[in-house]
């Protein structure tokens, strides 16, 4: 599998409880060339749940803190930190010279924005989210499966929702679906199919509940329908 992941790359946005399980689960998997946006600094709340950092990065960008550990653990893949907000065209370009797109964002209007350019470039989207004692996995495949916007049209007005790091995650929670989107990306980029495509895993940790929702091509979906 790494001979075949080694010329594979991925855009990940985020690099904290979801990103960075996912990222070491890219980079450990052998895939080439890594992509890490990510615009904030880490924090003591960003270490709960996710194997790649520690306190002696506190303070640091998290993108180029991750990009450093990766580099160290695995000095054959490419890591690339871009220690900034992407917008739709930085975002957009990024995905189209990569693989697929791997979203461990904490905040709605990027989520929104992952889906959107990974959808417009024709590249897989594994989008993930946590917030409180739940969490959801969902996998995009342009041309072949629905995606956030046939599910939610747009997203809710600012400040209508908290962000995870507003209301709070269940540290344990966090990595084990950082490390649930590391897995289905590789799954992906060996061509192998996907767990979640066209489902929305949704787990409720405290009961230990799931459930699966169809996502389909919603007619008049901006994105899809174009």
């Amino acid at each position: 599998m790494t001979a075949l992941l080694s010329n594979k790359g991925a855009l990940v946005l985020g690099a904290a409880g979801l990103g960075a399980p996912a990222l070491l689960a890219l980079a450990s998997a052998g895939v080439g060339r890594l992509v890490i946006a990510d615009d904030d600094a880490l924090q003591t709340s960003d270490l709960a749940g996710q194997p790649l950092l520690g306190e002696g990065d506190l303070g640091a960008r998290r993108a180029e803190a991750a990009a450093r550990r990766l580099r160290l653990l695995f000095p054959a893949t490419e890591v690339v930190p871009l220690g900034r907000r992407l917008g739709e065209a930085s975002a957009l370009e990024a995905a189209r010279s990569l693989d697929l797109v791997v979203d461990g964002s904490d905040d709605l209007a990027t989520q929104f924005l992952a889906n959107d350019v990974a959808v417009s470039a024709g590249k897989p989207l594994v989008h993930g989210g946590v917030i409180r004692f739940t969490a959801q996995v969902l996998t995009v495949l342009p041309g072949r499966t629905g995606c956030l916007r046939c599910l939610f049209e747009a997203p809710p007005p600012p400040r209508e929702f908290p962000t995870s790091a507003e209301a709070g995650v269940f540290g344990p929670l966090a990595g084990f679906v950082g490390g649930l989107m590391g897995a289905e990306a590789v799954r992906v980029l060996s061509g192998k199919p996907a767990w979640y495509g066209g489902r929305l895993l949704i787990y409720e940790s405290r009961r230990a509940r799931s459930r699966a929702v169809t996502v389909r091509t919603r007619q008049g979906c901006p994105v899809c329908r174009g």
